[in-house]
């Protein structure tokens, strides 16, 4: 039997993890019948969406689950959701038939959309997951190519620093054990709070995160840290580690417009 391909391998691990945590974990909460009421405040406590999205071209990127693609459906935008996982985008089309609305989805990596023609949506927005995958500048490449200029990818990552975590000391501080310079798949470590079970992941640096950004094409709007840490938490508690170790990122940006010569299909377009 022939051995997977190193793209066919991480994407295989992940996808299999994925579709365990399908199956009741906390990434699989559909979206509520409150939520559901006023969809845009549930997806967007920051104001960085526009007032309506009806009839917008939305993709959400690595996010099934029937939440963020059934609040935009609710909100009334066209919504295709992409997933590696057919587990997941199961809870999608469950929860778009059962509130009958309508949402496209596609089984596919975020780093390979060759499925989706050029300049095709006006929103990219994509919960934390690109540390699933060894190459974020070619997942940023391929958001580039279906946006629409001017459209908006919304996006949220780990941080390096929360990656680098490998476990706690006597005196509980947090130990930074992995180099910031690493490359390949993380090795598994003993703190695994902000790791999912099973699954490949790969640590992007800040110039991979935001200078990757900038490099495929986009200018970048807004940053924020969501801060996840709980005074109450006991040592043990994730909650307590994001006192230390902010494990998010949040990123706003917009795809600049496409310079085109007279001379150059569609699909041949190159930045300034």
């Amino acid at each position: 039997m022939n051995s997977p391909q190193p793209d066919e391998a991480y994407r295989l691990r992940n996808q299999a993890a994925w579709n365990r945590l399908s199956d009741g974990s906390q990434f699989a909460k559909v979206a509520s019948d409150e939520e559901c009421r006023d969809p845009l405040k549930a997806l967007d406590g920051r104001g960085w969406l526009p007032s309506s999205v009806v009839g917008l071209d939305v993709l959400c990127l690595a996010s099934g689950g029937g939440w963020q693609s059934i609040l935009y459906a609710a909100a009334g935008a066209r919504v295709t959701v992409v997933d590696l996982s057919p587990g997941m985008l199961e809870l999608d089309r469950r929860e778009a038939d059962r509130r009958g609305l309508s949402v496209t989805t596609l089984e596919a990596s975020m780093d390979d959309l060759s499925l989706l023609s050029d300049e095709t949506f006006d929103i990219v927005h994509q919960p934390v997951s690109t540390c699933y995958v060894p190459d974020i500048e070619r997942v940023y490449a391929e958001i580039a190519r279906v946006l629409r200029d001017g459209g908006s990818y919304i996006s949220q990552h780990k941080q390096p620093t929360c990656a680098q975590i490998t476990h706690r000391n006597e005196r509980n501080h947090f130990v930074v054990g992995i180099e910031y310079f690493h490359e390949g798949p993380l090795p598994k470590v003993e703190d695994n709070a902000y790791r999912e079970a099973g699954a490949v992941e790969y640590l992007h640096r800040w110039d991979q995160l935001v200078g990757g950004l900038c490099r495929a094409g986009f200018v970048l709007e807004d940053l924020r840290e969501p801060r996840r840490a709980d005074y109450k938490a006991a040592v043990e508690h994730f909650g307590y580690r994001c006192r230390f170790v902010p494990p998010y990122v949040r990123l706003k940006a917009r795809r600049l417009p496409r310079v085109r010569s007279e001379n150059t299909s569609p699909s041949k377009l190159w930045l300034p």
